[in-house]
């Protein structure tokens, strides 16, 4: 199996799960509001079905997506949140059929994109395994949101490695967005799978370093818990700094979840 082709399974089995998560849920579940301000189920679906939608299009009709970048320019702070709004108001079972299309259209269209061509997007382009890595990441942190609105505790696999590597290789993204200078040393992530395996990124001599469990790891790269309730230990200062920023998704610095309680430990 290619690179590709084992992200787009993965890609393919976390929406699956989410889709299981919705599939049953009725008008009024669907109307719930989730910890998203504003966002209830049928926004998180709907913009999930959206941006598949989008991701399809950038792999295969190069003009058509540039009239949706020329569009989105006219309305960069509002054109993704618009997209929702509008989807939102569809009937809820229009909603989780035209989120199967797109999801599926998505996978054909990045299992036929050559060896070494980029797909445009609202950011850099990325290669096809970039793209389903990022769509991974976002059908994940989207998904808690769904979950914790219905008060489900996924089981975590260890697919969510793929989040784990967004939110390492954006680490100096948070910085850019933020407007502040990244560090030039690098960091140590230690992180622990649901497996078990520990996946590690940086060199065993860094000054700052960052461990704990990956589903930890990756509620706070999305942006999905505050710092203080995550099993999370952090040392030194770059690190420390870094955490209270940490953002892999595009756009402008996100606000973050208030807090709950107190666990990581940080030096």
């Amino acid at each position: 199996m290619s690179l590709v082709e084992g992200v787009v399974a993965d890609l393919a089995a976390q929406s699956a799960e989410l889709d299981e998560l919705v599939a049953g849920l009725d008008d009024t579940d669907w109307a719930r509001p989730t910890p998203a301000p504003g966002w209830t189920i049928a926004h998180q679906i709907a913009h999930l079905a959206w941006t598949d939608q989008m991701a399809a299009i950038a792999a295969t009709d190069l003009d058509r997506f540039g009239e949706v970048l020329a569009e989105a320019a006219g309305n960069p702070t509002g054109f993704v949140d618009d997209a929702a709004e509008h989807a939102a108001a569809a009937p809820p079972d229009q909603i989780l059929e035209g989120w199967r299309t797109a999801r599926a259209d998505l996978a054909d269209a990045l299992r036929a994109v050559p060896d070494g061509v980029k797909i445009p997007w609202f950011g850099p382009p990325m290669s096809a395994a970039s793209m389903a890595t990022a769509r991974l990441m976002e059908t994940w942190a989207h998904g808690l949101d769904v979950a914790d609105t219905l008060g489900v505790a996924p089981v975590p696999t260890d697919r969510i490695k793929a989040v784990v590597h967004i939110g390492v290789r954006t680490r100096d993204f948070a910085y850019l967005i933020n407007g502040v200078d990244a560090p030039t040393g690098p960091f140590r992530f230690e992180i622990t799978a649901p497996s078990g395996d520990l996946w590690v990124w940086g060199p065993d001599d860094a000054a700052d370093i960052v461990r704990g469990p990956a589903v930890d790891f990756c509620e706070l790269v999305t942006q999905r818990r505050a710092i203080a309730d995550l099993d999370l230990q952090i040392v030194g200062d770059n690190a420390r700094q870094w955490a209270a920023i940490a953002q892999c998704f595009a756009g402008p610095p996100g606000a973050g979840r208030p807090a709950a309680t107190a666990t990581t430990e940080v030096r």
